[in-house]
């Protein structure tokens, strides 16, 4: 029985996929001005749009609580362990159920897992909202919950980009989307700091993502239109066939780029997610400390450290991911282990600024904000570039289950516990419940984001050794030479 294309119309559970391009597809748009993909280029980009769009959603969400954790920390009457379980718990569920949604797919309707997922999120995250004060736990619940619908778009959205473009213009769309990530980051701090300032109550700054999210999901039913898988790269239907995840991820095993590069990628996840969360609580606490400020006893503390982190991050972000797609893009016409030693480069020379914003944080403020600003932009160059190896190493049909295994490994490895082992090195550190201490230990536990950086860079180098094997391997591939290839090992 033959496979038909899945359109928009498909249903959710149906066998049908739309994975399958017929033979002879063209990357030429035909006369009618629609592309293999099936998707016109009007369409495609207001696709990117939306994506993007989303994107900064997902992220704007997720640091709004970092932007008010100190006025949680007193709220809840908390220490630094179990504020860093609000980051942890998150990751946790996002990263479980990622390879749930990779498969799902590989294999379905994408548009529609990605709208149930957002919904189901906008729907958790309003009502953690209205956690009363002896139910911190419940808290940390609803931020469990809030990772199952990020998990269903996550992992899918960057698939749909790598089948609506190819080469040159999927990484500048893959650079539109990826901007999103520091944007929206950025905007969670400074969204959740001001809100909570202007309503007096933290509460409100969980308020402003869900009905944003809702108009997201309007969005996806009624203008984004599913893809067909691998059309656009011309790839014939014998090569789109379909395998077992077994065999995706055993392929994926020995995909020496893709688990290299996810290895990097997993110090970046770590580096950020600790200072995602923790930078504006260490910021006060070094003001506090210099005497700079009053210390903050009330519910409602100073939100200017979080704004002015927000703000940071919203323009290395932009800074970052332009110039490392820029500089990825000048060496390539050298050499195309390019992609590599720029995400090696960006993460060696963030590690000395990293260290120096946190150790001299007690002596001046304006130097801890200007080595900031160049550790978090040399940081961000990987962002888009990271993405794309996966994409161009990885075949059409396996992408959304590699997007969710990088997602696993990352933020197992990474930023699911990056958060959580800070506040507890700085619980562990602390001799007594002092101003100075607070600020002390959490200033030490930070400095492990510099030596994670210097690992990862590591990890690039040697991705770089591998990466132009693996590309042509995946251009390449033919699954029935590979199944030959194996009967024929199993005879010997």
């Amino acid at each position: 029985m033959s496979l038909e294309h899945t359109s928009d119309s498909a249903p959710f559970l149906s066998d049908d996929s739309e994975s399958e391009a017929p033979d002879e597809t063209r990357v030429e748009p035909n006369g009618d001005g629609e592309s293999p993909s099936g998707v016109s280029p009007r369409r495609a980009v207001l696709t990117v749009l939306i994506l993007c769009y989303i994107n900064l959603l997902n992220y704007m969400d997720r640091f709004t609580v970092a932007g008010v954790l100190s006025d949680i920390e007193h709220y809840f009457d908390i220490d630094d362990s179990k504020s860093g379980l609000l980051q942890t718990v998150f990751i946790c569920s996002y990263m479980f159920l990622a390879p749930v949604f990779g498969y799902l797919g590989d294999r379905y309707n994408r548009k529609y897992i990605m709208s149930g997922g957002i919904f189901f999120w906008s729907l958790v995250t309003l009502l953690s909202s209205y956690t009363p004060k002896e139910r911190f736990w419940l808290l940390l619940l609803t931020r469990g919950l809030v990772g199952v619908g990020e998990a269903s778009y996550s992992t899918i959205a960057p698939t749909i980009i790598a089948d609506l473009y190819v080469k040159g213009q999927r990484t500048n769309m893959l650079s539109i989307f990826y901007f999103a990530i520091p944007v929206g980051s950025g905007l969670g701090y400074i969204v959740g700091s001001q809100v909570s300032q202007a309503a007096q109550n933290w509460h409100w700054a969980l308020r402003v993502t869900p009905g944003l999210g809702l108009l997201a999901v309007l969005l996806l039913l009624f203008v984004v239109q599913e893809p067909k898988r691998g059309a656009i790269e011309a790839r014939s239907e014998e090569q789109l066939h379909q395998t077992s995840w077994t065999k995706d991820l055993q392929a994926l095993r020995k995909n020496r780029s893709f688990i290299l590069s996810t290895f990097g990628f997993t110090s970046v996840a770590f580096v950020t997610g600790s200072l995602a969360l923790w930078a504006p609580t260490f910021l006060l606490r070094a003001a506090i400390f210099a005497g700079e400020k009053e210390p903050c006893d009330s519910q409602q503390c100073s939100s200017q450290e979080s704004l002015i982190f927000g703000v940071i991050t919203c323009v290395t972000g932009v800074l970052g991911v332009a110039s490392g797609v820029q500089l990825s893009r000048a060496l390539r016409t050298r050499t195309e282990k390019a992609d590599p030693l720029v995400c090696a480069t960006g993460l060696l020379l963030s590690a000395p600024f990293l260290y120096l914003a946190i150790v001299t944080a007690e002596l001046s403020t304006v130097a801890t904000y200007v080595f900031i600003f160049f550790g978090e932009a040399f940081l961000s160059m990987n962002w888009a570039i990271v993405a794309d190896i996966l994409l161009y190493v990885v075949v059409p049909t396996r992408r959304a289950t590699a997007e969710a295994l990088q997602i696993v490994i990352s933020h197992l490895l990474g930023d699911a516990g990056s958060p959580y082992l800070i506040g507890v090195v700085s619980d562990a550190l602390r001799r007594e419940q002092s101003f100075l201490w607070q600020f002390r230990s959490l200033q030490l536990s930070l400095l492990l984001c510099s030596f994670v950086a210097v690992i990862g860079g590591g990890f690039f180098l040697a991705t770089a050794l591998f990466i132009e094997t693996d590309r042509k391997r995946a251009e390449n591939y033919d699954p029935s030479v590979n199944e030959q290839m194996a009967k024929e090992q199993n005879r010997r």
